[in-house]
């Protein structure tokens, strides 16, 4: 698998690096092993990576990633949309 950056911004007002980058693979790649690529790429810890999109073509070995690396956990989870499994339902005990 060849891990190829295309594009990095960097995004101020949310304090991270906006990331496009092309990957060769046989098969689809997980989003954890995308998460240990850019991890190591950009020497930053998984917590501190949003991926948000992972697009192939059918039948073309080459896939598009786009991704966001924040500077820490917190500005994170500050900015970026949890999805709904991640968030914790509260119920009223006493009702």
């Amino acid at each position: 698998m060849t891990l190829k950056i295309l594009d990095e911004k960097h995004n101020f007002l949310f304090k991270r690096k906006e990331i496009k980058a092309s990957l060769n693979s046989e098969t689809t790649p997980s989003r954890n092993h995308v998460l240990e690529l850019l991890s190591k790429k950009f020497e930053t810890p998984k917590e501190n990576i949003k991926i948000r999109e992972i697009r192939g073509n059918f039948g073309i070995k080459n896939f598009s990633i786009e991704a966001n690396i924040y500077h820490s956990k917190e500005e994170k989870e500050i900015v970026e949309l949890k999805k709904k499994k991640e968030t914790v339902s509260v119920t009223p005990q006493n009702a």
